[in-house]
């Protein structure tokens, strides 16, 4: 439906009230400020302010201008970045990921196939933890949650050289409600949080969340680039960075020791702080470097989970940090969950105490290279380029020929039951529209090729000279 001018400068400040850019009691861009921005009249613009005005959505103060007025809606994410393709909205993916029939092929999702983990291991570990004393087993946790579990996250995280005591983890009910945590208690609205890009499109749709601005610094083979960092600093003044440490999704790439140090150089020199996500740190062999190793947790903070892993029912995930924060984030988990899963907590203290699961591990690390090498194979065959080889993980980054229509394929593999992770679903920039994500664990059913390779012939596009 064609929308006049008018309509149009009613639609856009509509827009802004839904997502929450201004809310009741904020000030309006001046008449002449809105006119120059979108490029339309000054009586354009008085005529919609005046039909907002008599509809009661906003209202005039003599010698002040014009005022937000209409009640503050409930937020509905869909109105945050809603120009944004469907396809590519974090939202819509891990609906779709998560409510997708078991016959549908996954070879871009973020997790392993169930025949890939320890079942029996976790069945065990389910009936051990049924036989705890019946007050654990009825009653909430204490507010830091099981104690030998913590000791034990503080015996492996010495391992990847980050030094703490059982009294400064903190356990919550999983691994995104641990981030969902840290930005409750260091963010406020409008703030500004650095993020990679590419990056885990679940860091952009929990930052939409909590309305504050996602910055996307370019993502190198070595990390975070540094004069783009350095940039984004000097021109936004963020608050947090928010990345993966160890092995990064979507890349599969790890931070080199060189990027590492000058990241916290820039961190601790503009005060900001550093949020490492490290779900996928058992699949390394060898730690790669860990910024809250390097700075003693003095501008980082550390969270993990076993969801990859393990099992993604077993909720249970946890926050490092140094002392003094411990407490504030405590009495903020109490006010917002209260408590946290005690029963999933004792269910992952036996399944990684019992030695199934360091074996798991190990068969899984050398299950992972092999699908790693054979994905890479299938993939050039078909000239699609992975942008590295990851050292480990289940990830692959791949680039598309450039004659490929990335929506065409996309929506062929849709009509033959297979769902792609595209890469602009990761990006800030959108840049990266001839790129997917693979996981190599997912590509180990054939039908993923034989889907694909029609999907490539169907989304070629012909030259003129052809």
């Amino acid at each position: 439906m064609h929308m006049t001018k008018i309509e149009r400068v009613i639609s856009h400040i509509n827009g802004q009230i839904r997502s929450r850019h201004l809310q009741p009691g904020m000030r309006l861009s001046s008449v002449r400020a809105l006119a120059k921005e979108l490029n339309f009249s000054i009586s354009t613009v008085v005529e919609a302010y005046e039909r907002m005005a008599s509809m009661g959505i906003i209202e005039s103060r003599v010698g002040s201008g014009f005022f937000v007025s209409t009640p503050l809606e409930p937020l509905m994410l869909s109105h945050v970045n809603s120009n944004r393709d469907k396809e590519l909205d974090p939202l819509h993916i891990s609906r779709q990921l998560l409510e997708a029939a078991p016959n549908l092929i996954k070879p871009g999702c973020g997790w392993l196939p169930d025949e890939w983990m320890p079942h029996e291991s976790l069945r065990k570990a389910i009936r051990d933890a049924s036989k705890i004393a019946t007050f654990e087993l009825m009653n909430y946790s204490s507010p830091l949650g099981l104690l030998n579990l913590r000791e034990l996250l503080a015996r492996r995280l010495y391992t990847r050289g980050i030094e703490v005591n059982a009294e400064q983890v903190l356990l919550t009910d999983s691994g995104s409600y641990a981030l969902d945590l840290i930005c409750r208690f260091l963010l406020k609205p409008d703030d500004v949080v650095l993020v990679d890009d590419p990056c885990y499109f679940n860091f952009q749709a929990l930052l939409k969340v909590h309305q504050v601005k996602a910055v996307g610094i370019p993502f190198t083979a070595y990390g975070p680039d540094i004069q783009a960092f350095k940039h984004a600093i000097h021109e936004f003044q963020p608050r947090l960075y928010i990345t993966n440490s160890g092995i990064h999704n979507p890349t599969g790439a790890t931070v080199s020791h060189a990027v590492a140090h000058q990241l916290l150089s820039l961190i601790e020199q503009s005060q900001m702080i550093v949020v490492e996500d490290d779900i996928f740190a058992d699949f390394e062999s060898t730690p790669s470097p860990r910024l809250s190793a390097l700075d003693n947790l003095q501008n980082s903070i550390y969270i993990g989970s076993f969801s990859k892993t393990l099992s993604a029912s077993v909720r249970c995930g946890y926050i490092v940090t140094k002392s003094e924060w411990i407490d504030r984030l405590i009495d903020l988990k109490i006010s917002t969950s209260f408590s946290h899963s005690n029963f999933s907590a004792q269910i992952l203290y036996k399944a990684l105490t019992d030695g199934g699961y360091r074996k798991h591990m190990e068969q899984l690390r050398l299950r992972l290279s092999e699908a790693t090498r054979y994905t890479i194979q299938k993939l050039e065959s078909m000239g699609i380029k992975p942008w590295i080889v990851p050292k480990a993980g289940i990830f692959i980054w791949c680039e598309l020929p450039k004659d490929i229509d990335v929506k065409k394929m996309a929506a062929y593999c849709a009509e033959h039951q297979m769902i792609l992770a595209l890469g602009n679903s990761f990006s800030q920039s959108e840049k990266f529209s001839q790129y997917l994500r693979f996981n190599v664990a997912q590509c180990m059913n054939p039908d993923v090729f034989k889907v694909l390779k029609s999907a490539l012939e169907v989304a070629k596009v012909k030259s003129e000279h052809s």
